[in-house]
């Protein structure tokens, strides 16, 4: 047994700014949990849109998000959503989802919704026997774990993240994904004071990771 603390890493950054490509490189290299948040608000959206509730506030959103039971699977260092006994697939990645799930994560509603899942989260990873919880997301170390051991927000400039998108076969705008997530009222996409900022746009990922694993060892006091 490791005789490491448990750590929480967030991180946290606009679409393609790298989140997810660094946490799972975090993860694998610490034995942290892997969590993505926005996976939760894609899993969300598409309960949301089969049930044909609206983005809006309002009994109808309310009586939908009461029907949804949220649990989790693990797989590997890989945590995922589950709701209603479903595991999420690449159908929250259509098209569909792509255009409405900022509309969906700008709600209270929601985001009220999913705040003590993802903080428990935590209690998860302890239970698993991991070293920490690696976390990404747009609100992690300024509203799901403001004290976390790690915070870190990472950035790249939009031509970059556009080109990551398209490679990854996602059409969605950047600049109107950004402007939803950082105007919405609760919760808005911003970089946490005291975060340290990462630029991307002309680092490989292993230079991302390894400036990030500083970090975490650290945190970890390897």
């Amino acid at each position: 047994m490791s005789d490491s603390p448990f750590i929480i890493v967030a991180i946290d950054g606009g679409a393609a700014s790298g989140k997810s490509s660094t946490s799972r490189g975090l993860s694998a290299r610490h034995r942290l949990m892997h969590v993505d948040t926005g996976s939760f608000y894609r899993a969300i959206t598409k309960k949301l849109l089969e049930a044909e509730i609206a983005p809006v506030e309002g009994s109808d959103l309310a009586a939908a998000l009461d029907q949804l039971e949220l649990g989790t699977a693990i797989d590997d260092c890989k945590a995922s959503i589950t709701i209603n006994d479903w595991l999420p697939d690449e159908s929250i990645r259509s098209k569909e989802v792509n255009e409405k799930v900022s509309n969906f994560a700008a709600l209270p509603s929601v985001r009220r919704f999913l705040l003590d899942y993802q903080r428990k989260q935590a209690d998860v990873a302890r239970a698993k026997g991991f070293q920490g919880l690696v976390m990404e997301g747009r609100d992690i170390g300024s509203v799901i774990f403001p004290d976390a051991d790690v915070r870190i927000f990472l950035e790249a400039d939009p031509e970059e993240r556009a080109k990551r998108r398209a490679k990854e076969g996602i059409t969605d705008s950047i600049q109107n994904r950004d402007k939803i997530d950082s105007q919405r009222k609760t919760a808005p996409l911003t970089c946490p004071q005291g975060a340290t900022r990462i630029d991307s746009t002309r680092l490989t990922l292993e230079e991302v990771i390894d400036q990030a694993g500083i970090l975490v060892e650290r945190a970890l006091e390897i």
